[in-house]
């Protein structure tokens, strides 16, 4: 039944990707809406100094707005996906927006943790919606080859947000204190909202929507989970991902604490990395057209897992060049195989995109979740937690793609 639908959604064009143009306006709007939700997680980590010493608690309590942030993000979106496929794209969109700059007044104007942990919550429930629907759309307005290519050159902007959100964020504290930071995420959203409304809006035609009861979304889920097509390949998505999340995470305790690095230090370090992933998202629509994307995909997962390895094999107490080292690598494999993958994994769901999204949405942060979580209260060295949970979440990605692609020849010699 999956490879029968995969074959019919291939064939699908709906009149909305018959009409549009993979433009660079059109990039611009999916990668606005992709970034701005991961440019808010952790922006706020060069303020924890200034923002616990106004609020009287430690950087370790201030660990709660992130945790909090990560748990509302992952729960909301599984109640956005079903509600986009019955509402349509455009109001949730801009709801969510707007309810994200609420979240960033509370949590701007906030003189205790526990305000500022609520300004957060608001902030996801938001946000959650832009991060969603960005691929939903994208799958709504292309397919195939392009969807790979629209996926590929947003995740540029999605992997840019946390390379250069730190370096914002000290520049931002430094000058302007704290607040300012929440001053100038609430102002892009609101840029966000008005390009998107006046450039793009309503993605889902009324005649292709899908009202579903609760039990029945319940239901939808369920299938999606048991189906082979969406699970494999979106599991191995979201466990490369948090691998990713994880080396957020450590930095800190890597590059500040270890290696001596200032916060300014730190997040140019962050942004120098941009670079790689933008060269990556770059040729990975070029090598797919040439080898295949799951060829490719599983090229970018193996190269991921050989960076994990490199910080497990070597010293515990590195140098900056070889940390650097497996960080490129890393970046580079995830470059390669997150917007292809993605890109095979909504690819046969086109009339649940907002549904597959939020639950491909739920899957990654639920699992950055925990590897964020591991590299806190595991007693090893930093590098070696970072290694190890790269390499084996890496290894684990590439075992269940490995499946994916053998049911996925089997199905097309049936």
């Amino acid at each position: 039944m999956s490879g029968l639908r995969e074959a019919t959604a291939v064939k699908r064009l709906s009149s909305a990707q018959s009409g549009t143009q993979l433009t660079g306006k059109v990039i611009a709007l999916l990668a606005g809406l992709s970034a701005i939700s991961i440019l808010c997680t952790n922006i706020i980590l060069p303020a924890f100094p200034d923002i616990g010493q106004q609020l009287g608690v430690s950087s370790r309590e201030l660990g709660l707005t992130l945790s909090s942030f990560f748990i509302t993000f992952a729960l909301a979106q599984l109640v956005i996906g079903p509600l986009a496929d019955r509402y349509g794209r455009k109001r949730l969109v801009l709801g969510g927006l707007t309810l994200f700059v609420v979240g960033t007044l509370v949590a701007g104007f906030a003189g205790s943790l526990d305000v500022l942990v609520a300004g957060r919550v608001v902030q996801a429930l938001g946000v959650c919606a832009a991060a969603v629907l960005a691929r939903a759309i994208a799958r709504d307005l292309f397919e195939g080859e392009t969807l790979a290519r629209a996926l590929s050159l947003t995740m540029i902007a999605t992997a840019t947000a946390p390379g250069f959100s730190p370096l914002l964020g000290s520049v931002l504290t430094t000058a302007l204190g704290w607040r300012a930071i929440f001053v100038m995420v609430g102002i892009a959203a609101i840029v966000i909202a008005f390009f998107y409304a006046r450039g793009l809006g309503e993605t889902l035609p009324p005649e292709q929507r899908v009202a579903q009861s609760v039990p029945e979304v319940v239901g939808a889920y369920g299938r999606l989970i048991l189906d082979s097509t969406f699970i494999l390949p979106g599991a191995a998505v979201s466990l490369l991902m948090s691998g990713l999340f994880a080396s957020f995470g450590a930095a800190p305790a890597i590059l500040m604490s270890g290696m001596g690095l200032s916060s300014l230090q730190t997040g140019l370090y962050f942004a120098a990395t941009v670079f790689v992933v933008f060269a990556a998202g770059m040729a990975a629509p070029r090598l797919a057209r040439r080898f295949g994307s799951r060829t490719i995909t599983t090229l970018g997962l193996a190269t991921a897992m050989l960076a994990g390895s490199l910080l497990v094999i070597g010293p515990s107490d590195p140098g900056l060049g070889w940390y650097s080292l497996s960080m490129m690598i890393f970046l580079w494999g995830m470059g390669l195989a997150n917007p292809l993958g993605t890109a095979i994994t909504m690819g046969p769901f086109g009339k649940e995109a907002g549904l597959a999204s939020a639950l491909l949405g739920f899957l990654t942060m639920g699992t950055s979740a925990i590897t964020t979580w591991l590299g806190s209260v595991l007693e090893y060295a930093p590098v070696v937690t970072l290694g190890a949970t790269q390499a084996t979440v890496c290894f684990a990605a590439l075992m269940l793609f490995f499946v994916s692609n053998l049911l996925g020849n089997r199905e097309a010699r049936g």
